[in-house]
């Protein structure tokens, strides 16, 4: 592995700081962890756990364009922001290929919290990770926001995977299933959670590799179009080391890892803004426009 991180594409050392696995001024080119499962396993959970998934560019109507790796870390590591799926598993998949691990970037169709309908496009980023050395593969999603694995997942079928949070599985899809599935397309997966005893899904995908494209449109889509989510309104996530934090609009709710769950709405774009500093570590003053888009949304909806 390089002992300089010069020529990489996002400066190592200054993400490991900013998920909090470097500490302290330290040197300027620090030694960089191996490419073990223990290293994947500790980016992971820190990465969740430090950088927030937002939407926020799109909610004041700042498209999402540049996916380029440096963009990237200038936004989420320089700039105190987070992002959503494609910045998110984008600045990931650097990181990780610096690191020396195999990374494939995958797509997804969202379906969680959706009523069966059409086919939704594939409108979300994955990764399938390799370890050298270990035969083993797996999936690592830090983007998918209010139920983002917190920890990697072994890319295995039809097994429950205990992670800090909840249960994860990966199952094959069965078209008697309530969600379509594209008939000509083989080897469809569902990404589930168990969430209450249910199994739900969060999404579908294929282990079948997904070109930088595909992102670009990806993220162009998500950020753009006046369907969107992240153009409706602000979405912001995080995990912490017991619970899931999520935001919607003026409602900030705690999702306890023993079950129970705690909801606060917040009155005004004022209030909305210190949580979302001091809560999510989100440098709010990197958004224009962000206090007026909120202050309209919030005498909108009352």
């Amino acid at each position: 592995m390089p002992a300089h991180t010069d020529s990489f594409p996002v400066d190592i050392g200054r993400y490991l700081r900013r998920i909090g696995l470097l500490t302290g001024a330290g040197p300027t080119d620090p030694a960089l962890p191996p490419p073990t499962f223990e290293t994947l396993s500790a980016i992971v959970a820190a990465h969740v756990r430090s950088i927030a998934f937002e939407g926020l560019d799109p909610y004041v109507g700042i498209p999402v364009a540049d996916l380029d790796p440096p963009a990237l870390a200038r936004k989420m590591i320089d700039r105190r922001r987070g992002g959503f799926c494609f910045e998110q598993n984008g600045l990931l998949d650097a990181v990780l290929t610096s690191l020396g691990f195999d990374v494939v970037p995958l797509a997804g169709r969202v379906v969680w919290m959706r009523e069966p309908g059409p086919m939704p496009a594939e409108t979300h980023k994955l990764l399938a990770v390799a370890v050298p050395g270990d035969e083993e593969r797996y999936l690592v999603d830090v983007g998918f926001g209010g139920c983002t694995p917190p920890n990697p997942l072994r890319f295995v079928l039809d097994e429950p995977q205990a992670t800090e949070l909840e249960d994860f599985r990966i199952v094959a899809i069965d078209p008697a299933d309530n969600h379509p599935v594209d008939p000509e397309v083989p080897g469809q997966l569902s990404m589930q959670v168990r969430i209450g005893g249910q199994w739900r899904p969060l999404y579908l995908f294929t282990p079948v590799p997904r070109p930088p494209v595909d992102a670009l449109v990806g993220a162009w889509y998500a950020s753009t179009h006046p369907g969107s989510r992240f153009v409706a309104g602000a979405t912001v996530a995080i995990v912490t080391a017991t619970s899931r934090l999520n935001l919607a609009g003026d409602q900030l709710t705690e999702h306890h890892r023993d079950g129970h769950s705690v909801k606060t709405t917040l009155g005004s774009a004022g209030e909305i803004l210190e949580v979302l500093d001091s809560r999510f570590g989100i440098d709010v003053g990197d958004c224009p426009g962000l206090a007026e888009r909120l202050t309209a949304s919030l005498a909108a909806q009352r």
